[in-house]
């Protein structure tokens, strides 16, 4: 049985389009489309400038990623990439510097933000969902969920339905424990309170009432 390919190249009308796979860790993926670029597809990954396309799916890549990538295909001097594109259904909440996106993370797929974001959907078993600021869930929350990824402590984590196997908030971080099952008839954010991440009733959320307005849509 032959090993499932994370990065597939396919020939368009206008160049080259790379179909990225989001159910692989992201170094897997370097490391395959490196090794493509570097010793596979010669016949068409020579010659004359081609414009490529990068698919990711439902991968969303932060700018240190997306650079990352642009590094690797400096490799080839006839590569241009003109878009890095996903396939999630997302657009910018101004006023709240939140990004709100819909869809449904899966085992396996790490979601990853530079912003604060509202996620519309669930976040199954096995799924990650990171984001520099804070996290709200408007569905159910039962994989992993890391707030303020770059350290900042006053994030929080927020959930229709509070089931994760492991929250973390800047460098803390909390293993599965019955406290974390939380109760369907409630919503409910985790925040850091001294050296720990504690729980708490999502109406008590009031120095975050701006978010909190639209957060309760999905009550």
């Amino acid at each position: 049985m032959t090993n499932k390919q994370n990065v597939l190249i396919k020939g368009t009308k206008d160049g080259l389009m790379f179909l990225l796979s989001d159910d692989c860790s992201f170094d897997e993926l370097i490391r395959e489309l490196r090794e493509k670029l570097e010793h596979s597809h010669q016949h068409f990954l020579t010659g004359p400038i081609m414009k490529v396309t990068i698919k990711t799916g439902n991968r969303k890549l932060t700018l240190y990623q997306e650079e990352r990538i642009r590094e690797i295909f400096k490799i080839k001097g006839n590569l241009l990439i003109q878009a890095i594109e996903d396939e999630l259904r997302d657009h910018n909440w101004s006023a709240n510097h939140v990004k709100v996106v819909s869809g449904t993370i899966r085992s396996g797929q790490v979601y990853q933000f530079s912003e604060s974001i509202l996620f519309i959907g669930d976040v199954n078993p096995g799924g990650n969902l990171f984001s520099t600021g804070d996290i709200y869930v408007l569905g159910a929350l039962r994989g992993v969920a890391h707030a303020g990824i770059n350290g900042n402590m006053d994030s929080i984590i927020a959930a229709s339905i509070m089931e994760p196997t492991q929250l973390r908030i800047g460098h803390l971080v909390s293993h599965p424990q019955e406290k974390w099952k939380g109760d369907r008839n409630k919503q409910e954010f985790a925040y850091v309170k001294g050296d720990q991440i504690e729980l708490d009733q999502i109406q008590h959320l009031s120095k975050r009432e701006n978010l909190l307005a639209s957060f309760q849509i999905g009550g």
